[in-house]
């Protein structure tokens, strides 16, 4: 899990972007976000919640980046914020 904290940790993402995920993330809760981000049913456990959310923004960072038309900035915030919630989960749960 350590190499997820480690791959997370070397995403580099325009500041802008991580600005507004750090502002979202006081209000970040797994049970209301989760399940619109990766569906509907049992949530996953941080790490693997972590994975899923890590390949759908790398999909929004292709889309970003090609300036394609269903680009959408606010859901990209939505998965950064997850995602450092995630993040901030995993590591609390690894030094527990």
């Amino acid at each position: 899990m350590n190499d997820l904290l480690t791959s997370m940790a070397a995403l580099r993402r325009p500041r802008l972007l991580i600005r507004a995920a750090r502002f979202g993330l006081m209000e970040y809760r797994r049970g209301t976000h989760l399940p619109r981000h990766l569906g509907i049913g049992a949530l996953p456990r941080s790490g693997p919640a972590l994975m899923q959310l890590m390949d759908l923004e790398q999909m929004l960072e292709h889309q970003r980046k090609k300036r394609d038309a269903g680009y959408s900035a606010a859901r990209h915030v939505d998965i950064l914020i997850a995602m450092m919630g995630e993040a901030r989960l995993l590591r609390a749960s690894l030094a527990g």
